[in-house]
């Protein structure tokens, strides 16, 4: 069991039990921690409603007292866990998870940092349908490590750089410098339309909702919708033009380079399509009738990918530029537009 040490159990000592509560003791990886995120990545398969059912039962309890969800973890807290099961457990993983090998697709590492250059198509976390992301498929990948956490995320969709943490306090300070502005993140993709300006710098509100069967999408702010959703963040995005296409067969088409000043959900999905630019391939807020002629000339993923992070080392204070090329079926396609 990752980052956990079982104390007692009566029917399974080294993982939760399907028969009887286990009690879980608190290690150096899981200091800090929430306790719904600790549920989460210690009951494998089970659904989050079920994890928040059991924390507002009160049959979770830490050092025999009852918490809410967003308790904080010590080092060495006894943590009660009732016995739990989930037909989700014995099912098979998807085959891409499965055969996914992201050590083989390290850009950097250190003993306080891994950065790999994520593939297209794989979920970070699982949930929402994927049981296996990328940091479960590390995980498994690194049974000996004692602490490995996501720094941030990418879309699944979205390819290129993502950086993890192998120490809490490489994780603390990496956060803090994201918080900051600290970092210096560029992106790599190609929209709809031929966009105009060489550089352009773009600020919009933006609002997170949920669609009735639970998808998480976001919207800019405007008159009608100020009122209808919750509370709006600003994203700002320097947009420079890199090169312009123009297909006798499909259209005009803009390659574009994204700094990303705030990094806030769907940020740059969500401005280039209200600009009226959306990116080719987007599967939530672009064009789904090019999208699905695309197919056809060969683009079968959203052309979105994380080039370049600028960053400090977290702990020796080092410039790093961590860089992950092109993907070659976005290399294949532009070539194809080129002709």
């Amino acid at each position: 069991m990752n980052n956990l040490i079982a104390t007692k159990s009566i029917n399974k000592p080294n993982k939760v039990s399907e028969s009887a509560a286990s009690f879980l003791t608190v290690d150096e990886a899981s200091e800090g921690q929430r306790v719904d995120n600790f549920l989460t990545k210690t009951l494998k398969g089970v659904p989050k409603s079920h994890v928040y059912r059991i924390l507002r039962s009160g049959e979770v309890r830490v050092n025999k007292k009852r918490i809410d969800a967003d308790f904080r973890l010590s080092l060495g807290d006894e943590v009660r866990v009732p016995p739990t099961r989930s037909s989700a457990i014995d099912k098979p993983e998807s085959a891409m998870a499965v055969s996914a090998k992201f050590d083989q697709a390290i850009i950097y590492e250190d003993d306080a940092m891994l950065v790999i250059d994520k593939p297209a198509g794989f979920a970070v976390h699982g949930g929402s349908g994927v049981s296996r992301g990328v940091i479960e498929q590390l995980r498994l990948e690194r049974p000996r490590a004692k602490f490995l956490e996501l720094v941030h995320r990418l879309d699944r969709e979205t390819s290129g750089v993502l950086m993890l943490a192998k120490k809490r306090s490489a994780l603390v300070a990496l956060h803090e410098a994201i918080r900051n502005n600290q970092t210096d993140k560029r992106y790599l993709m190609l929209v709809q339309g031929e966009w105009t300006e060489a550089n352009k710098r773009v600020v919009l509100d933006l609002q997170k909702y949920v669609l009735p069967n639970g998808e998480r999408r976001v919207n800019v702010v405007t008159d009608a919708s100020k009122d209808k959703f919750g509370e709006r963040q600003t994203s700002e995005t320097l947009f420079r033009l890199l090169k312009h296409y123009n297909s006798p067969h499909i259209g005009k088409f803009s390659l574009l380079e994204a700094q990303l000043v705030t990094g806030r959900t769907h940020q740059l999905r969500v401005q280039l399509a209200h600009l009226g630019y959306p990116i080719v391939g987007d599967d939530k807020y672009g064009d789904f009738a090019l999208n699905k002629a695309l197919v056809k000339h060969g683009l079968k993923r959203m052309f979105l990918h994380s080039s370049v992070t600028k960053i400090r080392h977290p702990l020796t204070d080092e410039k790093l530029e961590l860089t992950a090329p092109m993907p070659p079926e976005l290399n294949k396609f532009l070539q194809n537009l080129a002709q």
